[in-house]
This record gives C-alpha cells, structure tokens and sequence, in this order.
C-alpha cells in the first residue's frame, strides 16, 4: 500500500506529461511537420529503391553485357510532383493560387438561363402628336442620342377644333372687354342719377355670362392639350397658337408635358391697347404700343410708321427636371410634309440606363427561388464574353416574380434589375452624340441564384480538383513539392467546389487553387514512364 501511492504520482507526471507534450507538438507542427514528412517521404523512397536493387541482384553480374545498365529503375512517389517554377508559370500557379484554406460561409445557387429585356412601361418612350398637324420640320436624327428638353419635331396645326375654340375664346375675351367697359361708363351715370339701377344689373348679369362662356372655352381648350398657362397667354396678347414644338420628354419629370406651341396673327375682335403683333417664330414678348390709343369721340388714331408689330413668346419654361440621361431616338417615322392625325406616333426613344434581366426558373426551383427573395440574398449574372471570357456581374436585386407559372415551359419567370452604362461615345462632325451601351436588350445571361446556405465549409476553385473516374484530389504544397490529395467533395458547380471535412484536408493547408488538372496529367505521365523500364530500348 505504502508503494501504491508513489506509483500512481508516477503515471500521473508521465499522463501530465505526455498531454503538454502533444500539446506542443501541435502548436508547433508548422515548424516540423514539413521538414518530418519530407523525411520520411525520403525515407521511403530509400526503401523502395534498396529493394528494387535487391530484387535487381541476379542481373547485376552481367552488368557489363546488360544494354540497360546505368538506368534508374527506381520507383518514384507516383503522388508526389515536383513542379519547376517555369512550370508552375505556365499553368498560372502564381503566388495568388497558393493559399492556405479556410473555412467560409458557402452559398449553393442555382444556375437559371435568363434574357436582358427592356422595363416595361419605362424603356421605351412614344413620342406622339396631341392634334391634327403637318410636319414642318425634322430636327430629330434616328440613332442620335438626345436629352431632355431637345427639340424633335415642328408641326403646322390643322386641327379645325382647336382653331374654332382659340376664336371662340378670342371673341368671348373681346366681348368680356366691352362688357367691362361700358359698366364702369354706367356705374358713374348711375352714380350721378342720369341712369337707372337697372340697365347696370342687366350689363353685371351679360357680364356673367361671358365669364361662365370663357371658363368653358378653356376647359375645352385644356382637353386638347394647352396647359393653363398657354390658355391664359391667348387671352392676354390676342393670338391663335399656330405651330406645335415637339421636344424630347425627361425619365420621370413632367414639365414637358406642356405643348410647345407659337402664335399667329389674328383678326381683332375688340379694341385693346397694344397692337397686334406678328410671328417671329413665337420668342419675343408682345410690348405696350404707346403710339395705339383710343380717341375721344369713338374714332381710333392709325398706328403711325414707326409702329412695329413684335412676336410673343409662348415657349413654356425650360425643361430642367435634374436628369441628364441621355435617350436613344430609336425609330423617326414622319418625314417633312407628312399629314398626321391626332394620336400619331412621330418618333420611339429609349432609355437604356436601367434595364431588367428576365429570368426562367423551373417549376420545381420556386419555392426556392421564394427564399432566396425572402433572405434579400443577391443574384449573379455571367455574360459570355469573347473566347472562353465570362463577364460577372453581381449584388444584383431580385424586382419581382410573376404572378403565374407559364403553361407550356412550366417555368416561373422573374425579373432583375440591370444597371446600364455608356461603354462608348461617339460625336458626329455635326453636333450629335451616338452612344453603345455596355448591355443591351436580347443579351442571353446565365443567372446564379442562392438558394442553401452552408457554414464552415472548405471551398475552392473548380481549378483546383482534378478527376479520375469515381476519384477527385487536390494538391496540397509540401515544400517544393505537391502531393497529391483524395478528397470529397460535396458540391460542385461551374466556379467553386465545396469539400468534406474529413480529415484530408484541415484550414491552414496550402493547396494549389488552380491548374489541378495539368498536374494530374504531369503526375500520370510521371508514373507511366515507370510502368515499363525498358521502353525505348532495343534487344
């Protein structure tokens, strides 16, 4: 008993021992494993040629009449490859493809065919005529860039209805005006006595009705498309709009939807104060004419010769809506000269600076695709390139997913939103732009959709697994060496690989993350040569 307890002090130094032991050992195995297993890889080397020389003995008494005498019959590592770093440079085994391994947060996808597609309701603009016109002008040129605010088309109004209520409203103005004055003629004889209360109340009541007659006039007069502002221009300088400017429309602004129209003379219905003026393709403002005044005793004194007719300017306000991108004139489909009725599309623009990237999943994959939403996960597009080159595009939103499956793919569509970016400008001698967008409508992609997440998983290149049969390796750097590694892997799709943490592989291994498959053919045809020693000698 006396023994027993020393005994058991003993073990238990020689236990505490052995796991500090380990313990540093592991700790420091960056320090020794290398160097141990090179050791040992030498070690074993040794051995297979010591007994390949044994096995060889028989032979070597007649080493000086065997023709093969001096040829290593050796056997080599076959998983074990030594690369030059010539040839480490021509499969592209740069320093950046030799990386230690680490464990990531993996996301499986699912690779969808899809097809960039306009936005509806937003990428193509028709440009179209509100009234019955003749194109005088075509300053619009088909492929031009233009900006918001550019002048299109100039069209010479025809539309009866629009010409009979501009005159309709011209002459209620008129009369409005008499009306006005020859109450404040009575209000100062009513005043004095010389006329009764009653001839005024019937010129008040007249009055009323000319004001309720106006304010229908530029009710129909805003249904043919005049803002507020042109109506009240008509009224105020005594002039028909005659000639319609057709301008380029902003993304999302709104003060283009005010026509552009200019004025002409007309024949006066009333005795103003200002004289009537002409056209000067409607840009100038109408001033007072001091030489144009009414006479006492009903009669008018003529405008003398320095009286000059000046133009109105009945241009709306400069389209300045903060957006500058430009818009692509797609189709001009007028020509100078041409008639065109209410409603005709003169031009088509596009606006190419956003567009959509029109997925079809399998009908199966929609439950999926509802979780990848649901998580905000992002979408990838691979557009092929030249050659074997793929453009990748990521962080990409999912807008939206159609409401229905389609019947005859059985596939679910849904849309992502594609930003767009000039690629390429190209200036005329004549002052037009001409722009190449770097994505386009009708460009097939291939969609990467995240569907499962995996932690902690080891992932690397397609690159970096080589294949044979049922077999999958990595090589794993070991000096100046590569071994050859079996591994699982788990998942597999057209860029990354994701391995099993099975003990082949740990974090903190250097494996080479490209060129697998070139060193896989290197180390065949290093194990071939051996096969048979005596090939490409004659007996």
């Amino acid at each position: 008993m006396k023994n027993s307890a020393p005994s058991l002090r003993t073990r238990w130094i020689c236990g505490l021992g052995l796991t500090v032991a380990v313990v540093v050992g592991f700790a420091t195995r960056s320090k020794w494993w290398v160097p141990a297993q090179e050791a040992i890889q030498q070690t074993i080397s040794a051995t297979k040629a010591k007994s390949s020389i044994d096995d060889h003995d028989h032979e070597t008494a007649s080493a000086s009449e065997d023709p093969h005498e001096g040829h290593d019959h050796g056997g080599d590592d076959s998983d074990t490859l030594e690369l030059s770093t010539q040839a480490q440079g021509n499969i592209g085994l740069t320093s950046e493809f030799l990386q230690p391994l680490k464990l990531e947060t993996f996301r499986r996808s699912i690779t969808v065919p899809g097809l960039v597609v306009e936005r509806p309701g937003r990428t193509r603009v028709e440009i179209s005529t509100p009234m019955a016109a003749v194109i005088t002008h075509v300053h619009a040129v088909q492929g031009e860039a233009v900006k918001p605010g550019t002048l299109l088309f100039q069209l010479r109004i025809t539309a009866e209805a629009l010409v009979s209520t501009q005159t309709e409203l011209l002459r209620t103005v008129g009369e409005l005006d008499v009306e006005n004055r020859e109450i404040a003629r009575l209000s100062k004889a009513t005043e004095a006595g010389a006329i009764s209360q009653k001839t005024l109340l019937e010129r008040q009541y007249a009055k009323e009705k000319l004001e309720v007659l106006l304010n229908a006039q530029k009710e129909a007069l805003r249904l043919h498309g005049l803002s507020e502002r042109q109506i009240d221009d008509i009224a105020k300088n005594r002039r028909l709009l005659r000639d319609l400017q057709i301008i380029a429309p902003g993304r999302d602004g709104h003060s283009e939807d005010e026509l552009h129209l200019s004025s002409t003379a007309v024949r006066q219905v009333s005795r103003p104060k200002t004289s009537v003026a002409m056209i000067d393709e409607g840009r100038a403002r109408l001033e007072p004419d001091r030489d144009f005044l009414p006479s006492v005793g009903g009669t008018e004194n003529k405008a003398t010769s320095q009286d000059t007719e000046k133009p109105i300017n009945l241009s709306p306000p400069t389209v300045n809506n903060g957006d500058s991108t430009p818009l692509i004139l797609q189709e001009v489909l007028v020509h100078k000269g041409e008639t065109v009725a209410a409603g005709t599309t003169l031009a088509v623009l596009a606006d190419y600076s956003e567009l959509y990237i029109q997925g079809n999943a399998f009908e199966q994959d929609v439950e999926l695709l509802s979780q990848s939403g649901q998580r905000n996960w992002k979408i990838t597009a691979l557009f092929e390139g030249a050659g074997e080159a793929v453009r990748k595009v990521e962080n990409l939103d999912i807008v939206y997913s159609s409401s229905d499956i389609d019947v005859e793919s059985r596939s679910l569509s849904f849309f992502v939103r594609l930003p767009n970016e000039v690629a390429r400008e190209m200036p005329s001698p004549n002052g037009q732009r001409f722009l190449d967008w770097k994505y386009r409508p009708g460009q097939r992609v291939q969609l990467r959709v995240p569907v499962e997440e995996w932690a902690d998983q080891i992932v690397v290149p397609v690159e970096a697994i080589a294949r044979e049969g049922a077999e999958s390796f990595v090589f794993q750097q070991n000096g100046k060496h590569f071994d050859r590694v079996p591994v699982h892997v788990k998942f597999r799709d057209s860029t990354h690989a994701v391995i099993a943490g099975d003990g082949s592989l740990f974090a903190g291994d250097v494996v080479a993350l490209r060129g697998a498959h070139q060193m896989q053919m290197a180390l065949k045809n290093k194990s071939g040569g051996g096969v048979d020693p005596h090939a490409g000698h004659n007996h």
